[in-house]
């Protein structure tokens, strides 16, 4: 209800010449100057700011307002981290991510141009787009395995080393110790990832080019199907994304922007989509 009260009180209108202009808070200020002169002013001016305030921050109508401008502030810092992982990519990868968001675009205008009912069309945008975030995500992934930090097997091995002394001495509050664990577990999940890179690079490069030849199959299908049909995003990969070791420095970001562009995904087989 915080949120929705400091919204009221710094509302703003379009003022031609001037541009926004916060209301509230004007008069606010207005009242204030004014009761220097006559104290009365500050006891009017609370009164109203009283009445006015709650007034509009309890409204319906307005709270939805204030949802839909939080919403689309953090759509838009989700589209600016998602700019920079794609910037970190070099230009073979952004070429073969362009590629393929170009394909995505055109299955949803075959759809259209057969005139698809408009949630068919929402939901086949949605699947699509969840398959351009995992396919960003191999390719992020794949980056940092092929450009590792400064990180080496010896110096996690040494932080691993040091916590486990840590945790083993037991005077940590219980808080302070699962953070630990935690970063304990996370820091052996890169040194793994380290001791089989091979591996798991042939694992990413093969989840990258099934999502290709899904995408593909998936434009042939929307070409010759004759009734628009929805799309089935699932995919089960044979790479481990759930396992942030594999992001390098971008784990919090990649956690961050899978709550908007999708979910996590499992190991093992692709299934069929339409």
């Amino acid at each position: 209800m915080w949120r929705y009260l400091k919204s009221a009180f710094l509302v703003s209108v379009d003022v031609p010449s001037l541009g926004r202009i916060p209301v509230n808070v004007l008069g606010a200020a207005a009242f204030a100057i004014l009761g220097f002169a006559e104290p009365a002013f500050w006891l009017v001016g609370m009164a109203v700011e009283a009445a006015i305030v709650p007034a509009l921050a309890f409204n319906p109508r307005f709270q939805k307002y204030v949802e839909g401008q939080s919403l689309q502030l953090s759509q838009g810092n989700a589209e600016e981290k998602r700019k920079a992982l794609v910037k970190l990519l070099e230009t073979g990868a952004q070429q073969r991510l362009w590629g393929l968001a170009k394909k995505c675009n055109q299955i949803l205008d075959v759809y259209r141009t057969q005139q698809a009912e408009d949630y068919i069309v929402d939901s086949n945008d949605q699947a699509l787009k969840n398959l351009e975030w995992v396919y960003l995500k191999l390719l992020v992934a794949r980056h940092h395995l092929l450009n590792p930090s400064s990180e080496t097997e010896e110096s996690l091995e040494k932080k691993i080393k040091e916590l486990d002394n840590d945790l083993r001495d037991g005077e940590e509050t219980e808080a302070l110790r699962q953070s630990k664990l935690a970063t304990l577990n996370i820091l052996k999940k890169r040194l793994s990832t380290m001791h089989k890179k091979q591996q798991t690079l042939e694992e990413i490069e093969s989840d990258i080019t099934r999502i290709d030849n899904q995408v593909d199959l998936i434009l042939e299908n929307a070409t010759v199907q004759q009734k628009p049909q929805t799309i089935s995003a699932d995919i089960e990969l044979a790479s481990d994304l759930l396992s942030g070791s594999i992001f390098g420095d971008d784990e919090s970001a990649i956690t961050d922007l899978d709550q908007t562009y999708g979910g996590q995904h499992k190991s093992g087989a692709t299934k069929e989509t339409a």
